[in-house]
């Protein structure tokens, strides 16, 4: 949606805004029209280690101890978001080397999801859950905030595709490949610094896993991934792939965001992928510590947009699934501040 924003029509309406002398009115005005997609918000983690699920517990018509309410995403012109359920990796203790060490992982998934569902239910003059983009687009049409389901890694799916097709039957639309752990089907890349990799990549099962995701019409995810993971992916699928929330390495170089090399894999050429990187607002993705503001994330918005294509940015902020957040993206009512022309350089062409 950040393109959107800077881009209407295919011309640039930067210098636009700021002759208009209001750039942060001009930027509210815009997503007024062409509302945020956020790719990840763990609103249904806040639920689970806040409040024992118990959907009942939060007013969401009222001001919340996250980043996330009612009010607060009215103000930020949120148009539709991933709720993302999201199951901690097994302790070394609880796994093995296969993987075949039974763990509550996808009970605790289901429940999760179970949340997000009740949530979504709970507000249905605020939020439709959405299986499709026409779903997505008929939600925001009538005033609605389109709510997609995703689930943060492949250790969630019990090392079962059956689980996965159960999980599309619930309505998740995207699985992360990996979390912060390797797992049955792929590496991860850590989560500041890499991890020794396991099967330098995806595993046989794992390129069994990404066929049927396509078959079904399930986005794979290539977020907390490695970056063979991440190329190796980019190959084997047959559909778009996209980082739900990661930022650009080049800007603040850990292991989490993506590097030049993939950003220049991605869109619709020959040995291309086409994609969409949405751009985390965690602090320790964005820049040295206490330095994360606006302006650092719009620079990771910007490095994307110029190696992969002004197409192919979004937004990802992992809002309520992070501890703190950048200056001036304090919570959901804040997406202005980020669309606001003033961050961006004229001197780049996106």
């Amino acid at each position: 949606m950040m393109v959107l924003v800077i881009f209407v029509g295919g011309k640039d309406i930067r210098n636009l805004w700021l002759l208009r002398g209001d750039p942060l009115t001009a930027a509210r005005r815009v997503l007024s029209q062409w509302p945020v997609i956020d790719g990840h918000i763990d609103l249904p983690v806040l639920y689970r280690y806040g409040y024992a699920n118990n959907v009942s517990a939060i007013n969401l018509n009222e001001p919340t101890q996250g980043h996330v309410d009612i009010p607060r995403l009215r103000k930020g012109h949120v148009g539709g978001f991933w709720w993302s359920t999201y199951v901690a990796c097994p302790q070394q203790e609880e796994t093995d080397d296969d993987f075949n060490t039974p763990s509550w992982r996808v009970r605790d998934t289901l429940e999760q999801i179970d949340v997000a569902r009740l949530v979504i239910d709970q507000y249905p003059e605020t939020f439709r859950l959405s299986h499709s983009v026409d779903d997505a687009r008929e939600a925001m049409g009538s005033g609605k905030v389109a709510s997609w389901i995703g689930i943060e890694g492949g250790h969630q799916l019990g090392n079962s595709l059956a689980s996965l097709r159960q999980y599309y039957e619930l309505g998740v639309r995207y699985v992360t490949l990996t979390h912060t752990c390797h797992n049955a089907f792929a590496d991860s890349g850590g989560f500041l610094e890499p991890l020794p990799p396991l099967h330098y990549g995806l595993s046989p099962f794992g390129r069994e896993l990404i066929v049927e995701m396509n078959r079904l019409g399930m986005i794979v995810d290539l977020s907390h991934t490695s970056d063979q993971t991440a190329l190796q992916a980019m190959t084997a699928s047959r559909a778009p792939v996209f980082w739900s929330h990661s930022s650009s390495r080049a800007v603040w170089n850990v292991s989490r965001n993506v590097p030049n090399e993939i950003l220049s894999r991605i869109g619709l050429g020959p040995d291309k992928r086409d994609g969409v990187v949405m751009v985390n607002f965690a602090p320790y993705f964005v820049a040295a510590k206490r330095e994360a503001t606006v302006e650092k994330v719009a620079d990771h918005v910007e490095m994307i947009a110029k190696v992969a294509g002004k197409k192919h940015v979004g937004i990802g902020s992992d809002f309520d699934g992070i501890e703190s957040t950048p200056a001036g993206l304090e919570d959901v009512s804040k997406y202005p501040n980020l669309a606001s022309p003033i961050h961006y350089s004229h001197h780049v062409s996106l």
